[in-house]
């Protein structure tokens, strides 16, 4: 059988992995997501490692790569990117390397701009005028991460117990935080969320604050609201230190799928950004890596 040249993107999240294989006419011969257990970005050998053996694991053996990209979670630092290329040069793979909230403006069709991500965690991602990349928060749900799932719910943890403790009656936000976490009270709340500090043990129930908004909690509004506003002062954080472009691609499952947070959004950007343009993506983030796969072509062929 005759191989075929192609183009292999992938977006490396903290839970799963998205992987796609084109050929260079655009024809798409995979399309598979894989777990992204045990996945870190450093150091670079073992991320390498790791990579390499998925690559190998399930590209088609009949296949050539022409050009690798990717977009993990955990390159925070162009020095952690390269550091990873090198190490899969040595390993047989000619990749680029960026973060995986990078890979969303070009996803949008966007040569440049400013990526938010609010998922399980939350990140914001751009370009200097010299294309070198930037990025603002990621820090993780135990001390930063705000607006995105994991943190929303200590937040929101944090707002209710405060109530409580003050004396307020429940306005809904701690009588559905206990009921998600299945447990019987106010104490037994923070036991369950204090013991297991993880995004695995509260970004599951961010589903909750949602829903007592729904329901009227102007609690669990106000924890909605102020992370809304975290995240837009990522991208003025980026924008501060020189972030190029006039349009904002939001990605990640909260801020996509939980129309309270996406509004409130691009409400706190209005009012400090107001000429910049938001665009929720409607495609897979991947998408992105394979514009980027693409593009690394383009030096070469010239």
């Amino acid at each position: 059988m005759t191989g075929k040249t192609c183009l292999v993107a992938l977006d490396v999240g903290g839970t799963k992995t998205h992987l796609v294989v084109e050929t260079l006419a655009g024809d798409r011969i995979l399309d598979t997501v894989i777990s992204s257990h045990d996945w870190d970005a450093e150091p670079a050998a073992h991320g390498a490692d790791w990579l390499a053996a998925r690559l190998k694991a399930n590209l088609p053996s009949d296949i050539a790569a022409a050009s690798i990209a990717f977009g993990a979670q955990g390159i925070n630092r162009a020095d952690t990117a390269r550091a990873l290329e090198a190490a899969l040069l040595d390993r047989g793979y000619r990749v680029h390397a960026v973060n995986d909230a990078a890979l969303i403006v070009p996803a949008a069709g966007f040569a440049t701009g400013i990526g938010v991500i609010a998922g399980t965690g939350a990140i914001a991602v751009g370009t200097d005028p010299d294309g070198q990349p930037l990025s603002a928060g990621g820090w993780g749900c135990v001390i930063g991460d705000e607006g995105g799932a994991a943190a929303l719910v200590r937040e929101a943890t944090r707002a209710a117990l405060k109530a409580h403790d003050e004396g307020r009656p429940d306005d809904g936000l701690l009588s559905a935080l206990i009921q998600d976490f299945d447990v019987e009270d106010a104490e037994r709340l923070t036991r369950k969320v204090n013991d297991d500090p993880t995004a695995e043990n509260w970004a599951p129930h961010c589903a909750a604050i949602f829903d007592a908004a729904d329901r009227g909690s102007l609690l669990a509004e106000k924890v909605i609201a102020q992370g809304a506003a975290d995240l837009a002062a990522l991208v003025g954080q980026l924008r501060n230190r020189g972030a190029t472009g006039n349009d904002v691609v939001v990605a990640g499952s909260v801020i996509v799928n939980q129309s309270r947070l996406f509004e409130a959004f691009k409400v706190a950007l209005r009012q400090e950004h107001p000429r910049l343009a938001v665009h929720r993506l409607t495609v897979s983030p991947v998408e992105g890596a394979l514009f980027l796969a693409r593009a690394a072509l383009k030096p070469a062929a010239q």
